[in-house]
């Protein structure tokens, strides 16, 4: 227990909820929705319990319960009424901020609790675009602010990369249609942030495809022994910190040299870092796509 974090700044709480720290001000002097502590200097920090206790009051102000009306619950009716909407409304908010909770905690049963909740009405395509994707993107900015630490973010992806595996496994049972078409899952040297592709790779599997995942940090010259063994190769690769953006189109074009000149041969991309790009320079056997549902669809 020792390592679970208790204490929170406003500017936490704001990151967090998506509150701004001045509406949380008013929040808890007009109806005092909030009781901070105050250290010797007067800056306020928050608790645990304040955490989960606003993530409640966002969710339930988010689905048209005003906050006036908030503040005339007991303490105890918060969390009551927002499972009485979750169970009605749109489940993805709430498993949001469950999830949120249990990786600010490092609770795997929470984890796992919100997971298979979601499992009653969605499946895993569908809980992956929603919910694991959406809070992934928010993820990432938590830990630019320092709101949360690595360690935070690798046990929520950790967890996440373990549900893509469990139901990529259960994939291969199926035969894959005739290989005369092969995807090659790559991420470039020095990219290590794979949910993404492995994530395709579960969508191209349970299409039927034939595919080759070969993970992060992969060199260019040894994607060249699988055009001796393969006719036709779809190269699929995701950019989130690698290469540097004045590296980009040299990798690109290199690839276009390097391994697309045999014939059926392209390469397929995605990811943050060429959201800036010039896609009308691209040579003719390169796609961008700007995100992963759009890439399995136009497969």
């Amino acid at each position: 227990m020792n390592n679970i974090r208790v204490n929170f700044s406003i500017k936490d709480l704001e990151n967090l909820t998506g509150i701004k720290a001045h509406t949380i001000r008013i929040w808890e002097k007009r109806y005092n929705l909030l009781s901070p502590n105050r250290s010797d200097t007067n800056i306020r920090n928050y608790s645990l319990a304040s955490l989960q206790k606003l993530l409640n009051i966002s969710y339930l102000n988010n689905n048209g319960l005003k906050i006036s009306k908030v503040a005339n619950l007991k303490e105890e009716e918060i969390p009551i009424k927002v499972r009485e909407i979750a169970s009605r409304a749109k489940v993805e908010d709430h498993a949001m901020n469950a999830l949120k909770m249990a990786m600010i905690n490092f609770d795997q049963v929470l984890f796992y609790s919100t997971y298979n909740n979601l499992l009653e009405t969605k499946t895993f395509s569908e809980i992956f675009y929603t919910v694991f994707l959406p809070l992934l993107n928010e993820i990432g900015l938590l830990w630019q602010t320092n709101t949360i630490t690595p360690a935070h973010e690798h046990f929520l992806s950790i967890h996440i990369k373990q549900k893509i595996l469990l139901n990529t496994e259960r994939l291969q049972i199926l035969e894959p249609k005739p290989v005369s078409k092969t995807f090659v899952l790559f991420l470039p040297e020095n990219e290590i942030h794979d949910i993404g592709l492995l994530f395709i790779n579960y969508q191209l599997r349970s299409k039927g495809y034939h595919t080759i995942f070969l993970g992060e940090s992969v060199p260019m010259e040894s994607l060249t022994d699988l055009l001796e063994f393969f006719e036709e190769i779809t190269f699929i690769s995701y950019f989130t910190v690698y290469p540097p953006e004045q590296e980009i189109s040299g990798y690109i074009n290199k690839f276009n040299e390097v391994l697309l000149d045999k014939e059926n041969t392209n390469l397929l991309l995605l990811g943050k870092k060429l959201s800036d790009l010039n896609i009308t320079n691209l040579p003719k056997k390169v796609s961008i796509f700007n995100s992963i549902e759009n890439l399995v669809k136009d497969l």
